[in-house]
């Protein structure tokens, strides 16, 4: 069955109201879709977040006239639409058009997150299988690739990696891959715990490599590596907690930091670490360091 589809950019702010506006003007489904892969961190519970950078795709009988529909929404809005395009699809075009905003992509030299719909381009790289999700990032946003292709430059052969803040466990499935001997991921959500449970198994990895914990409810021992790719106001406030989980010598690697927060974050670790040149993309940064040496 043929669909018309109105696709509009919109922000979270736009998006409670034009959802209810769009089901009242007859759509049959609306459905929100991250515009730039950014992952959603801590959010609080109870709350459906969204992007920044929001697509709201709407379906509508392919017998409904565009140019009435969107005169239509304009009279509700009390003005002119955020950006948008219409066009009629086909019910299996449906599926296609969202899966093929997800392409295999390449981080450093080794590594590939591959959706499962895909082929692996170089099938003896290490190759990540990780769809997409409703609030974890999978590769393309700039503080995830950061992350990942630090990951791919370590030599993580046989160390223990703790994943701070693990979303959907791509770092730390990424690092198990990249030959870390076993890692350790936590999370406020248990979504998040569940995400990275079920797609560690999708690559095959056994329970035992990677072991899966509430804040609370993780043991305090210091590991080879640890990551964390969370929000600057809470890498500064548990900057203590995350020195003392990073071995004497060991390695850190911080993300999810805007440019100009990277201050805040140098003054934070670099007691305790010594740190590398400030990575940055796209306005992001990563910051990375070693464990100083106990004196």
């Amino acid at each position: 069955m043929p669909w018309l589809q109105l696709r509009l950019a919109i922000t979270p702010e736009q998006a409670e109201t034009l959802e209810d506006q769009l089901l009242a003007l007859g759509a049959v489904s609306v459905t929100f879709m991250d515009a730039e892969d950014q992952p959603i961190f801590e959010p609080d519970l109870g709350t459906t977040p969204l992007w920044s950078h929001t697509h709201l795709l709407a379906l509508f009988e392919a017998d409904t006239d565009p140019q009435d529909l969107l005169d239509a929404l304009r009279r509700l809005c009390g003005g002119e639409l955020p950006a948008h395009e219409v066009e009629h699809i086909a019910d299996q075009d449906w599926e296609r058009s969202w899966m093929e905003h997800f392409q295999p992509m390449r981080f450093g030299r080794r590594l590939w997150i591959v959706p499962s719909w895909h082929a692996a381009p170089e099938p003896d790289a290490v190759n990540l299988l990780l769809d997409p999700g409703l609030a974890f990032g999978t590769g393309t946003h700039p503080t995830t690739a950061l992350c990942l292709e630090w990951l791919d430059a370590q030599d993580l052969h046989g160390r223990t990696l703790i994943d701070f803040g693990c979303g959907s466990g791509i770092l730390a499935i990424a690092a198990l891959l990249l030959g870390a001997g076993q890692a350790t991921g936590t999370d406020i959500d248990t979504q998040a715990l569940e995400a990275s449970r079920d797609n560690a198994q999708r690559n095959q990895l056994a329970d035992e490599r990677l072991a899966l914990y509430l804040p609370e409810q993780m043991p305090q021992d210091p590991a080879d590596v640890l990551v964390a790719n969370i929000l600057a106001g809470p890498l500064v406030q548990l900057a203590p907690q995350l020195a003392t989980l990073v071995k004497p010598g060991g390695l850190l690697a911080l993300s999810g930091i805007l440019a100009e927060q990277a201050e805040d974050i140098l003054a934070a670790y670099r007691a305790d670490f010594e740190l590398d040149p400030v990575a940055e993309r796209e306005g992001w940064i990563r910051v990375s360091g070693k464990r100083r040496l106990a004196a």
